[in-house]
Parts: structure tokens; C-alpha cells; sequence
């Protein structure tokens, strides 16, 4: 199945090892979970797992039989499925609690979510996305999985770079590529592929590192990655980012489940050997390539307008003392009619097209406020609750939409083992499902 263009240029890089390399497309692809630190540590007795995937905090592989995808504690934002290889960007970039921190090309959601799972709730992590109905599918994500201290945007790089020049601790940049690493998982990767397209994601490649650089304070941390074996996307990139970057170099990072980079692949300079890859005949994963770079310096981050609250609405005020234990620090936000909760040092947005401005806490209706998922997804608590087992048929009748008996009376958080699935509104013994249409099982 495999392009023969495709393989006499593997052959020409790998040499006696290609048939290696050729010898694991016969082998069944490797899946993994991550947890989500920010609502457990640990999924006891569950038998999704087989063992940790190394090189990513609270990623394990599973057995693909078991289907984690359709537990309820995966709408419940326990876990987010991934690729294995694919955890390695996010885990080299290594972003600290109260850092800023922007992931470029973000969507469907896999690294943001492992990002802002390391800052562990402070700090500020940019989400962006180029492509609107992406932009949606990542906004979903982080909404599932219960992160308030992220800004999801919908923008090119060029644009963000005019509006956060040096302003990031740490950029991700994981490029849109030609995907030569996803052949097993995506045929649609395996179709589309062909010479021209590799020098033309090079070629757009470059032009999107150049952007982020121009968002990273000096003396901060840039990791590139991409999907790809080809050298022209990826040891080819960076030497030609370093050319005109030279503010800018390739850091040391020890990983000892990674294979380093070919500098003769593309003519560059030997520093592209500090560069990662990781093949699919070495690990337990697809491919992937990675660099950390480093800019010269040590300088402060630039500063920028920050963004003005407003009057918590009374509206809020009324739902929250009858219904929510404390929230979280932050700036009120209206876009429209619905409120959000920004994170603290959240910059000025005017001019942004934003997706997500941190915490969505709900619509504000005449007279009244209507709490929103997302914010069911971050709340681990609230003064009225209704938690289920995983197996019962209560939880299975609300994830398909249908009403429940019950006592509470009003807003009321629905939950699977005591971890937040959504809300549900009681009246007269019948609690009615306010679980998301575009979410409910069919």
C-alpha cells in the first residue's frame, strides 16, 4: 500500500535498517491514554492499561479491545486518547506551573491538554487553531477535560506574532506536515502524499517557526515537531531556521527512548544530532521528529495591555451562592450573552478571534443564569449532587439525553463515581437533562 516513491527515499535514508523500518507497518499501531492530573491521579481498577508510555507523565498504553473511548469516565474528562509518540513534544517542551505558554497549532487538543495538565492550573496557556471547525473540536477537548486557565484562538500565526511579540515563556510548535508518520493511523495521509507536497510543508513549515520565534521571550524554551520522516520538514527546517534565527540554537535535552537527528541528511550543522526522532522499528509508537530550541538571553517577557474585568452580573452572583462551592481566580467576561472567567494575566483580546476565553460559566438569560457544561466538567462539587456508578443504567440513560427521578430540587451536577459529568434540573421528583445535544449518545 505504500507509495514506491515513498519507500526508495526510506531506503535511501535508512539503509540495512529500512527493512526494519518496512517490517513494522505489519505490526498492529500502538494506542495510549493519557490521565488528567487535574481530576485524578490514578484510574484504579480499570483494565484499560498495559503499561506507562516512558516519556510521558500519566500516559499508558491500553488494549484497543477495551474501547476506552466510550466509558463515561472519558465524557467525564478522566482521560484524553493519544498517540503515543505523539505525548513527546508536549513533554519536551516542559512547561512549569505560572508560565505563559502558547501551543501554535493546537488542534485536535492532545498536547494542549498534556500542557495545561503540567501547569497545574496557573499560569496562562494560548490555545490556537487556523481552522474554525478545528478550533471547535479543541475548545470541546479542553472544555471535557476541565481546564480554566486556557484561551483558545482562532488565528494565524502572523496575526499572533503582531500581538504577542516576546511575550511566551514556552511555544509549542507542532506543524501541520505531510504526515509520512501517520501512514498506519490516517490512509487519508497515505493518499495525499507525494514530493511536492513535502517541499511545500517545508516551505509553509519554516515560515510558522519563523512566527513563533518572534512570540518567545529571550531565554525561553521552542519546541517544533512534526508527523513526518521527511528530512526536508524536519532537520532541513531547523538548519534553515537557524540560518535566520541566529539568536537561536538547538538545547541539550537527555531522552534515552529517542534516536537523534541525521545532519547529512540535509547538509546541516552538527547540532542537528541534539535534534529527536522517534521510528516506529525502535519504539512503542508512530514517527515523530522533535527539536527544543533556545533563544539567547535572559531578559523579561514584554509586557501587554491586560484585560479589563467587569462587574461580576448579579445574575452570576444569585446562581453562585445558592448552587457553587468557591470558584477559581479570575477576570469576568462577557462576549455576548455568555460569561466567561479568564485567567489572571490574560491579556487584551480586542481584535482576536477567540474560540475560548478560559472558564465558560454560562448564558445569561432574562432575569436568570443558565450554568454552563463546561463549567459542570471543571466543578468537583456543588450544593446539589447526584453521583452514579460507571455501570448503572442512571448514568447510561443521561449520557443519552433522558430524564432521571430524583429529589434535588433546581440545579443539579451530575456525576459518575463522584467525577462531574454535566447538569441536570430537578422539579416535581423528575430531574431534566441539560447534557449537551451535540454530546448525548445515540
Amino acid at each position: 500500500m505504500l507509495n514506491e516513491e515513498f519507500c526508495s527515499r526510506m531506503r535511501a535514508l535508512l539503509g540495512d535498517t529500512a527493512k526494519d523500518f518496512f517490517a513494522s507497518y505489519d505490526s498492529p499501531r500502538h494506542v495510549a491514554l493519557r490521565f488528567n492530573p487535574r481530576k485524578t491521579e490514578d484510574l484504579p481498577g480499570l483494565p484499560f492499561f498495559l503499561h506507562p508510555v516512558p516519556w510521558a507523565d500519566h500516559g499508558y498504553y491500553y488494549d484497543p479491545v477495551l474501547r476506552p473511548g466510550l466509558h463515561p469516565y472519558h465524557d467525564a474528562g478522566l482521560y484524553y486518547l493519544q498517540e503515543p509518540s505523539a505525548m513527546a513534544p508536549a513533554a519536551l517542551l516542559d512547561p512549569q506551573p505560572g508560565e505563559r505558554v502558547l501551543d501554535l497549532c493546537a488542534a485536535p487538543g492532545g498536547k494542549s491538554t498534556q500542557l495545561a495538565g503540567a501547569m497545574e492550573g496557573r499560569g496562562l496557556l494560548v490555545c490556537n487553531e487556523i481552522h474554525p471547525k478545528r478550533a471547535q473540536i479543541l475548545s470541546g477537548n479542553i472544555e471535557r477535560l476541565g481546564f480554566a486557565n486556557t484561551l483558545v484562538l482562532n488565528e494565524t500565526p502572523q496575526r499572533l506574532a503582531k500581538s504577542f511579540p516576546g511575550w511566551f515563556d514556552r511555544v509549542l510548535v507542532d506543524a501541520p506536515c505531510s504526515g509520512e508518520g501517520m501512514f498506519r493511523k490516517e490512509a487519508a495521509a497515505l493518499t495525499d502524499w507525494s514530493v511536492e507536497t513535502v517541499r511545500m510543508c517545508a516551505a509553509r513549515q519554516l515560515d510558522i517557526l519563523l512566527d513563533a520565534a518572534r512570540m518567545l521571550r529571550p531565554g525561553g524554551r521552542l519546541v517544533y515537531s512534526t508527523c513526518t520522516f521527511a528530512p526536508e520538514e524536519n532537520e532541513g527546517v531547523i538548519a534553515a531556521f537557524l540560518e535566520k534565527r541566529p539568536d537561536y540554537s538547538i538545547e541539550t535535552v537527555e531522552n534515552p527512548h529517542f534516536a537523534p537527528g541525521h545532519p547529512e541528511w540535509v547538509g546541516g550543522p552538527g547540532d542537528l544530532s541534539k535534534t529527536f526522532r522517534l521510528w516506529p522499528h525502535l519504539l512503542r509508537g508512530e514517527g515523530h521528529f522533535a527539536a527544543v530550541l533556545k533563544r539567547a538571553g535572559d531578559e523579561e517577557a514584554a509586557e501587554l495591555p491586560s484585560l479589563k474585568p467587569i462587574p461580576m452580573p448579579k445574575e452570576f452572583t444569585e446562581f453562585s451562592k445558592v448552587n457553587l462551592p468557591a470558584m477559581p481566580e479570575g477576570i469576568p467576561l462577557l462576549f455576548g450573552q455568555t460569561l466567561y472567567l479568564a485567567a489572571p494575566g490574560t491579556p487584551e483580546l480586542q481584535g482576536l478571534r477567540v474560540m475560548r476565553a478560559g472558564l465558560e460559566l454560562g448564558q445569561l438569560r432574562k432575569g436568570r443564569f443558565e450554568p454552563a457544561h463546561g463549567l459542570a466538567l471543571w466543578l468537583k462539587e456543588a450544593a446539589n449532587t447526584l453521583s452514579y456508578p460507571a455501570d448503572s443504567d442512571e448514568v447510561s440513560r443521561y449520557l443519552h439525553g433522558e430524564t432521571l427521578p430524583t429529589d434535588c430540587k433546581g440545579w443539579t451536577l451530575v456525576q459518575v463515581d463522584g467525577y462531574s459529568l454535566g447538569w441536570g434540573k430537578g422539579a416535581a421528583g423528575i430531574l431534566k437533562n441539560h447534557y449537551p445535544k451535540g454530546l448525548r449518545r445515540v
